[in-house]
């Protein structure tokens, strides 16, 4: 599809409104990448509409308002299971992030206006890539939403992308998808046989680095295996209902030789130093099944001022003194950010009425058998927290050999959350070597091996039920644990680069002769003449 001012479709997009309104849906339509709609193979080529729109643009600052606009129209879409929650003050939030797309669509306006030749052509391949990583980079931070919908993290099903993540991590995956719509967009809109010879070369650097990490990349050494039973006692009404059925499923494990039952997040709506008949009826699910219980305590500590979601393991003589406090929260689901300027959004929405509080450190828990033997060292997660790279990295870091995510997804019940929120256990997994149980109260409940692959059956929103998976356990570390985000450290260096070779050309470049000013004189007809 040409947007050439001359075409159809170039004369209408010269209209600001049609424009704005073509930016707002190339920037969502990458959204349908992720679960539910899954269509993992549209990320290739999702980004070239938006691209293709950017490089039209009549001048830089309008190529920067198709980049901010695109990157609304993107976070609304990956995140349109928030609507229902905070309503109105969901286009503000989608408004202000977009705005990190803005420098993006400047850059690629930049590098792919008019007919660029070979040298233009692969920087794009090279700068665009880098620049699409800063942004995910920035609006990662926890206090600006944290990394949902991450480019890279809609291959979760796709083994090569699992592959490239244990090597570069999701942000190395994202790099290489821009890079390919990159070049198929320098393909579609410019003719001249070097810049296709660079676009081509591209793609052939992109296929060939998948290839070899796929070949040569080391895989995670197997190191045994570790049966979880995952409970999930679906919709329940009040704490105590949803803690009386998640015993009742958990009473129908005795016998089945699990070694770790997980409870979600919230499981536990009271605290157990002081409901200490919880904390026996706890230990006694343990005595009778044989294993160790990690549930979630969502409640007000009677030790510390506030609420806190835990992770608490229970044993066969009550709670083991491992205690896992959430360090990273949900903005306005778990906390409002500046509540003393945006606290009208609890008005407006879902937005938590009392700010929870946070851990500040990870802890690595020993689950241990009937007799008091080590079976596994795990590492708890709560909820949102299975977004961020650097966490599970962290934990795989300090010894932990299986990974276990404690989550509840029942206000989006019926979004697309749930699944997402799974499939990113998928990455997570094979980013770090370690197999992740990704345990909810309401679905989608999943487990993964330490490649990234499914193990068992998922338990889905409309499932109850106590479901045991033999999970493998990998060894090992893996590159992206060792190296860290070396994908993100190479693209700052690239940016940098780029505008050191910017700056040097601007330096260099001779300024325009300054003419003296006119002056006036009278000639001897008594009219004024100018001269120089």
């Amino acid at each position: 599809m040409s947007l050439d001012h001359g075409s159809r479709w170039g004369r209408r997009l010269e209209s600001p409104w049609w424009r704005g309104a073509a930016a707002l849906v190339a920037g969502a339509l990458p959204a349908l990448t992720f679960p539910e709609p899954s269509l993992w193979w549209l990320a290739y080529v999702a980004l070239v509409p938006w691209l293709l729109l950017v490089r039209s643009a009549p001048t830089g600052r309008r190529a920067a308002l198709d980049g901010w606009l695109g990157g609304a129209g993107l976070l609304l879409a990956v995140h349109n299971w928030l609507m229902p929650s905070l309503h109105v003050f969901i286009l503000l939030l989608a408004a202000l992030l977009g705005l990190l797309w803005a420098p993006w669509g400047w850059l690629a306006h930049r590098l792919m206006r008019g007919a660029p030749g070979p040298g233009r052509a692969l920087a794009a391949l090279v700068l665009l890539p880098s620049g699409w990583l800063m942004v995910e980079l920035v609006r990662s931070w926890q206090y600006l939403g944290g990394p949902w919908g991450l480019l890279g993290a809609s291959q979760w099903q796709v083994p090569a992308a699992l592959r490239l993540a244990s090597v570069g991590g999701v942000w190395l995956v994202s790099w290489l998808l821009v890079a390919v719509n990159t070049a198929l967009v320098l393909l579609i809109a410019v003719a001249r046989a070097r810049t296709v010879a660079a676009a081509v070369a591209g793609l052939a650097g992109c296929a060939a680095t998948t290839a070899g990490v796929w070949a040569w990349a080391p895989v995670p050494p197997h190191g045994g295996q570790l049966r979880v039973a995952v409970v999930q006692p679906g919709v329940v009404r009040g704490p105590q209902t949803r803690f009386d059925r998640g015993e009742r499923l958990t009473r129908q494990l005795a016998g089945r030789h699990v070694d770790l039952v997980v409870w979600g997040e919230s499981s536990v709506g009271q605290d157990l130093a002081t409901r200490p008949d919880l904390s026996r009826r706890l230990a006694r699910l343990s005595r009778e099944v044989g294993a160790d219980l990690l549930v979630n305590v969502d409640a007000r500590r009677s030790d510390q001022p506030g609420i806190y979601k835990s992770s608490v393991l229970i044993g066969p003589h009550g709670p083991t003194g491992d205690r896992y406090d959430k360090m990273r929260l949900v903005p306005f689901g778990e906390y409002v950010p500046a509540r003393s300027v945006l606290g009208w959004a609890t008005s407006v929405g879902k937005a938590a009425g009392e700010d929870r509080r946070r851990g500040d450190h990870q802890v690595v828990m020993v689950v241990r058998a009937p007799d008091g033997r080590a079976r596994a060292r795990v590492g708890p997660l709560v909820c949102f927290e299975s977004a961020f790279p650097d966490m599970s990295r962290n934990l795989a870091r300090r010894g932990a050999q299986l990974l276990v995510v404690q989550s509840s997804t029942s206000t989006f019940q019926h979004s697309w959350a749930p699944a997402q929120h799974a499939s990113l256990a998928a990455l997570r997994a094979a980013e770090t070597w370690r197999p992740m149980v990704h345990a909810t109260l309401t679905g989608e409940s999943a487990v993964f091996g330490p490649r990234g692959a499914p193990v068992g059956p998922r338990l889905s929103t409309a499932r109850t039920g106590a479901q045991v998976y033999t999970v493998p356990l990998g060894g090992g570390t893996s590159p992206f644990v060792r190296w860290g985000d070396w994908p993100v450290y190479g693209s700052m260096a690239a940016l940098a680069l780029y505008a050191g070779v910017c700056g040097a050309r601007g330096l260099r470049r001779p300024s325009a002769p300054v003419r003296p000013p006119h002056r006036a004189r009278l000639s001897r007809t008594g009219a004024v003449r100018e001269r120089h």
